[in-house]
């Protein structure tokens, strides 16, 4: 059963919290016409601030009062009277057809259009594109219907709204159910402190270039056929906001990919080689051999090898480097073999209709002294999310904007480590001293429900949890969490599906699962060289489906 909000105004309250939220700490970026509507909001009476409210955040900006009857406001036109002289909202707005549309129900268009409407039975679509040619005029609701006894309205500031709700929440992908389903307790939130400077914007520039931004992401999302028209209004200059840098490197990103899924190289080229996006550099290296440039590929790819950005560019020039090399004419080079994981072979006949291989071996290789859990990525990002909590919700300005914040703004940011690393070198000393595991365990209980980026709770159960701890030296278990902070976007995956431990000897072994045809992927390559490297047990298991006799 759902629960019930008590408080019956429990939306105007949370978007007043939001007004006082902004007033009081982006005062000096907000617009005459901001300030304005936030201080005269509160002093309207309740049921128009309620109204206005529910109509805030409603879709669209056109409204009939009988569709908007809500106990707690009573008459919807007489709360609308008071907001009518603040222009906030007008009163039986002038609409075109296709905005009359909008608000008409199917037999009411056959009432108003009745003499014009051959097919009285088409689709409400193919009635509007029929009446298009005859109505091109806008004209006042009453006018459209004449004799109908509802009232229409229309908000006016609600772009004005959808902007402060921008500023609060540092994007417009949240809105104001973050405040219900949180009071719900459907999300419980990290409680962060709250600095002068945890601030989305800095200054009103910050929020046009967040807007800018916008518009032209929603564009190119929407497949206009015109992308150069988007690229050349995107802003190509830095910002000199880091986490509204890093939307902006990775929109230039995507944009870089379209072209080369297109196979447009030199738009390809010149967009990756101004974008410092994770990948963008090993992209660029691809697409200038593609378009037949190797000598600036290879030239590209020597400064990359000089310093290359993580793990996975390394591994993207040693895999592009020698091909380079022989279009070139260089001496051949002898590449670093990676690892070799300890290989187990099983041959299992096929459980069902729809067979599941990390399952099939889970069970075949389970036994009472040695459990198999399947986990993959599960496990090791949650050890490292409860021992690391509270460098990871640590209150960094420009982590955190909001109370709704499931992770810190800068989570993947290249400097995410660095900003926080005292923090989480205190984290990770627990390690060498033995506090790691009630740091953990505590953890686990404290903050369970919490959402968090690197816990998930419905997959974590506090047996598993006691087992890893039993049987992962805490060694292990610092190496992983150093990974991880290397590059927390691209090391957070890649671990081996299975986990498989020994209680009475405290010992443990990830297994990697490969089915009929599949083949280990980068990120897991890259992970069991890193588990080689390091002395953690880790094996391949190939798995063959035995045929039917």
């Amino acid at each position: 059963m759902n629960r019930v909000l008590e408080n019956e105004f429990y939306y105007l309250d949370n978007f007043q919290s939001v007004l006082d939220w902004i007033g009081g700490r982006y005062g000096d970026l907000l617009t005459d016409d901001e300030h304005a509507f936030i201080a005269a909001f509160p002093g309207l009476p309740q049921p128009a601030r309620a109204l206005f409210v529910r109509m805030v955040m409603r879709k669209g900006n056109l409204f009939r009062a009988s569709k908007m009857r809500y106990a707690e406001i009573g008459c919807p036109v007489a709360a609308a009277e008071h907001l009518l002289p603040t222009g906030w909202i007008e009163r039986d707005p002038v609409l075109s057809l296709d905005e009359l549309f909008d608000v008409l129900a199917k037999p009411e268009i056959a009432t108003v259009f009745h003499p014009h409407l051959h097919q009285k039975s088409a689709r409400k679509a193919e009635q509007l594109d029929s009446l298009r040619a005859q109505f091109a005029d806008s004209r006042a609701f009453s006018g459209w219907y004449a004799g109908c006894t509802d009232v229409a309205l229309r908000i006016l500031v609600k772009p004005m709204c959808d902007r402060l709700r921008l500023i609060f929440f540092g994007n417009l992908r949240q809105d104001w159910t973050e405040f219900v389903l949180a009071d719900l307790g459907v999300f419980r939130y990290e409680q962060v402190e709250f600095s002068p400077a945890s601030r989305a914007f800095r200054s009103g520039r910050d929020i046009e270039h967040y807007l800018r931004l916008h518009a032209c992401k929603e564009r190119f999302y929407a497949g206009e056929e015109a992308i150069e028209d988007v690229v050349n209004e995107l802003p190509m200059q830095a910002f000199d906001n880091d986490w509204l840098e890093g939307r902006r490197e990775k929109f230039l990103f995507q944009v870089g990919q379209h072209f080369e899924k297109r196979q447009d190289w030199e738009r390809a080229i010149a967009v990756y080689t101004r974008c410092g996006y994770p990948g963008a550099r090993g992209r660029a290296i691809r697409v200038l051999e593609k378009a037949e440039r190797t000598l600036e590929a290879w030239q590209l790819l020597q400064q990359a090898e000089r310093a290359p950005e993580n793990d996975a560019e390394s591994q993207h020039l040693l895999r592009i480097g020698p091909r380079l090399a022989r279009k070139l004419g260089h001496p051949k080079s002898i590449a670093r073999r990676p690892a070799v994981p300890v290989r187990l072979d099983l041959c299992l006949p096929v459980p069902g209709e729809a067979p599941w291989v990390e399952g099939a071996v889970r069970d075949h290789l389970a036994c009472e002294d040695a459990p198999v859990f399947y986990v993959e990525n599960m496990l090791a990002n949650a050890l490292f999310g409860l021992l690391c909590w509270r460098a990871i919700f640590a209150a960094i300005p420009g982590a955190f904007f909001h109370p709704f914040h499931r992770a810190p703004a800068d989570l993947y940011s290249l400097d995410f480590h660095r900003r926080r690393a005292q923090e989480f070198a205190d984290c990770l000393a627990q390690c060498d001293d033995g506090r790691y595991r009630a740091t953990i365990l505590a953890h686990f209980e404290e903050k369970a429900g919490i959402s968090a980026p690197f816990v998930s709770w419905e997959s974590l159960d506090r047996t598993l949890l006691e087992l890893a701890l039993d049987c992962i030296p805490a060694a292990h278990l610092k190496r992983w969490c150093e990974r991880i902070l290397a590059d927390v976007k691209v090391n957070r995956t890649g671990f081996p599906d299975l986990i498989q431990f020994w209680p009475a000897e405290r010992r443990y072994r990830m297994i990697e699962v490969k089915g009929p045809g599949d083949r280990l992927q980068d990120n897991q390559l890259r992970w069991i060289d890193y588990c080689a490297a390091h002395d953690m047990p880790v094996a391949v298991c190939y798995l063959q489906w035995s045929q039917a006799a």
